[in-house]
């Protein structure tokens, strides 16, 4: 993953900056340093690419469609930073399908999206049931469901977009070392990252290690309310091939409340595998990241299979292919954007909570003004530490 030249500083060992975890956190992070000429080391424990984590696979939602306006505002800017990367990198990363959100009219969740879509003026439309049948036959609208169209949502290509990052961070001299695990953090002034492959030191420190990230930061004293859970991303198959197909029009789509569902489901349309839709419940059970694969619970699948049944008939409703992705997920589902309580040189971007990807771009400017003491372009409240300490001192 790296030329002689770039060997030859890595092994100096001196950095103005270290990311930890090559995801596509760390290396939006990265891309972001060296643009500010920081010189910046990655380090991923994995050989790239792998399928260990979260950040792999070919394809993820965008969209604005947020019960939150923070989020929302935010990806006005990520939008324009993934095209940005499109041109610098002469890549397609991007697909515009518009994203269907679609649940009881009543429901709290639904309304907040709805709201959402409206205060900040969202480009949407709003499908009545005849408009709903006519567009997306394939599809049912319950009675007493609301639907609407996020229409500036779409796919984006994630392998495609993580290496994309990554390729233009080395353009610019930065270093990659991959199959290199961190072992040891000691904090300081300058801190010192100890690996199987050598000590490595830096001004500061960027953690986004995503599944691993309570192992990292345990080394800095400091523990998060962070849960790791496996997700099976199941794909189904069409019974009439182009049926649900991006080049139809079928549009990647959100379902709030659905009957024996807890979480929101979410689809894309047939795409990166031809005949196959992929449909995923948001949200799995308590894993282990090393021991991923052992955990077999099957609630999500019965869950999705009743979903499929009942809504999208044209599919069959037994998944063709299941794959597996983590969510690390923090208790209110908000990311960790922050600098470490006692070492401020020590910056954490963590607990994305399975809707981190399409922010990448913003989060990994964030996290690069917060290592070099800039003020952060946006409000940061809902995603510092000290949400979850306060809450742990009056629990005790």
């Amino acid at each position: 993953m790296h030329s002689p030249e770039q060997e030859t500083m890595a092994l100096q060992g001196d950095y103005d900056c270290i990311v930890v975890g090559a995801g596509v956190q760390g290396s939006f992070t990265a891309y972001q340093l060296a643009k500010n000429n920081q010189k910046t080391l990655l380090l991923e424990q994995f050989l790239l690419p792998h399928s260990r984590g979260s950040s792999h696979g070919q394809t993820r939602i965008i969209r604005k469609a947020y019960e939150q306006d923070f989020y929302t505002v935010m990806m006005e800017e990520c939008y324009q930073l993934w095209a940005q990367l499109e041109m610098e990198t002469n890549t397609t990363l991007f697909r515009r399908t518009g994203i269907l959100v679609k649940g009881p009219e009543d429901d709290k969740d639904f309304q907040l999206f709805t709201d959402t879509l409206r205060r900040n003026r969202v480009p949407t439309e709003t499908l009545t049931h005849d408009e709903f049948s006519r567009r997306l036959p394939h599809m049912v609208m319950m009675r007493g469901e609301g639907a609407r169209i996020d229409t500036t949502a779409g796919v984006l290509y994630a392998d495609r977009a993580l290496r994309a990052a990554q390729g233009y961070f080395q353009s610019l001299g930065g270093v990659i070392k991959d199959g290199v695990k961190v072992l040891n953090i000691q904090p300081g002034s300058t801190v010192t990252v100890t690996t199987a492959a050598g000590e490595y030191r830096a001004k500061s420190l960027i953690i986004t290690a995503g599944p691993w990230a309570s192992t990292l930061l345990s080394h800095t004293g400091l523990q998060l309310p962070l849960t790791v859970v496996k997700i099976n991303v199941c794909y189904w198959r069409e019974k009439v091939p182009g049926t649900y197909g991006v080049d139809t029009g079928f549009p990647c789509f959100l379902q709030i409340a659905s009957e024996g569902a807890e979480y929101h489901i979410y689809g894309l349309p047939s795409n990166e595998y031809p005949g196959l839709v992929k449909i995923c419940y948001h949200m799995g059970s308590d894993t282990e990241p090393d021991r991923r694969d052992r955990q077999k619970d099957q609630t999500d699948i019965r869950i999705l299979s009743r979903f499929v049944s009942l809504y999208l008939p044209g599919l069959e409703p037994e998944p063709a292919l299941v794959e597996s992705c983590m969510y690390t997920v923090t208790p209110d589902h908000h990311f960790v954007l922050d600098q470490h309580p006692s070492h401020r040189n020590i910056i954490i971007g963590v607990g994305f909570s399975g809707h981190g990807f399409k922010f990448a771009p913003v989060v990994g400017k964030l996290l690069c003004e917060l290592s070099l003491g800039k003020v952060p372009s946006y409000d940061l409240s809902p995603f510092r530490i000290q949400r979850f300490l306060s809450q742990m001192k009056s629990s005790l």
